[in-house]
């Protein structure tokens, strides 16, 4: 999601390097503009952090040396002030970020984002404040080229079900999962079902005997390529969702509430969304779903998501 303000500045920066944790690398590694990457957990940002140690604080100083300028990219719920405090320890002339707090002397560039904007075009603000003009396309991109993995769907034309997510309550329930594979089954779509080395049960239980199980088989180039070639993707508030808006594939969108579909859900492609944006966990930013029966996804029918695969999945048809 921070790739569109990443080719901004590439587009007129001699070097572009990005810091980012080590959940993120992968991802890091797709960016176009990226020329090499720094990997860093930040003990604020990472949600399993280890105990702040002053060695990795000073390790984490001398890497950020000899920098001329720095932008970050943080999302709706981080600060970008611990990190500009290393910046400046560490010598960097010129900081970005975006803030609401006070910033004193840490940002050179105090960006303030309004409403409920999108997450590729708040970073992208905050790009084009500091100098760095909006590439003319703003949608998500990946670098070229992806992996062939007509190996492993057989070809295009197939429709991914992404069934894990990064937080419990962001899943859409398993057993709905399975019972929408059978019906896009039933409709004449091949189904293929993605999903993590740790996810090979899920995956296995949903993609059942009507669906390709490729649970543990697709690191994230070949994801992202597995994805470029399904006419949809079906996934939760997760990072897959967002790689498939990255290859232009359609998606429909099991979004549990507890942060905003407008600013989180997929960017710049067709895309059906579903789930009660109105329920009790809504903007809490919950882990674990705090209320009984996970009604927000669980009151979505496996009927409904392949009605809104036929609906995104059709050519010529607007986003939703």
């Amino acid at each position: 999601m921070a790739g569109p303000a990443v080719r901004a500045v590439a587009a007129r920066a001699e070097e572009v390097v990005l810091l980012c944790g080590p959940r993120g690398r992968a991802a890091a590694g797709l960016l176009p503009g990226v020329d090499s990457v720094l990997e860093w957990r930040a003990p604020w940002i990472d949600p399993e952090p280890e105990p702040v140690d002053d060695a990795d604080i000073a390790r984490a100083v001398r890497m950020l040396r000899g920098f001329d300028r720095a932008l970050i990219l943080t999302s709706l719920h981080q600060s970008p002030l611990p990190l500009a405090l290393l910046l400046r320890l560490a010598g960097t002339p010129w900081i970005g970020g975006i803030s609401e707090d006070h910033s004193g002397p840490l940002l050179d560039l105090r960006h303030r984002a309004h409403g409920d904007v999108p997450e590729p075009l708040r970073m992208l603000a905050l790009a084009e404040e500091a100098g760095f003009p909006a590439p003319a396309d703003t949608r998500l991109r990946v670098r070229e080229p992806l992996p062939d993995t007509g190996h492993l769907t057989g070809g295009p034309g197939y429709v991914v079900v992404h069934p894990g997510a990064s937080v419990p309550a962001r899943a859409w329930p398993p057993e709905r999962c399975a019972e929408a594979v059978r019906l896009l089954d039933a409709a004449g779509h091949r189904v293929v079902v993605t999903g993590d080395g740790d996810e090979k049960e899920l995956t296995a239980l949903v993609a059942g005997e009507d669906g390709l199980d490729l649970g543990g088989r697709t690191p994230l180039p070949e994801l992202a390529s597995v994805l470029r070639g399904a006419r949809a993707a079906v996934a939760g508030n997760t990072g897959p969702a967002h790689l498939a808006a990255a290859v232009g594939t359609p998606v429909v969108s099991l979004f549990a509430p507890t942060v905003p579909a407008a600013r989180w859900a997929p960017f710049g492609v067709p895309m059906a969304l579903l789930g009660d944006q109105r329920a009790p966990c809504r903007d809490s930013g919950a882990r674990e779903c705090p209320v009984a029966g996970h009604p927000c996804l669980a009151s979505v029918g496996a009927a409904e998501v392949a009605a809104a695969v036929e609906v995104v999945a059709s050519p010529g048809e607007p986003p939703m």
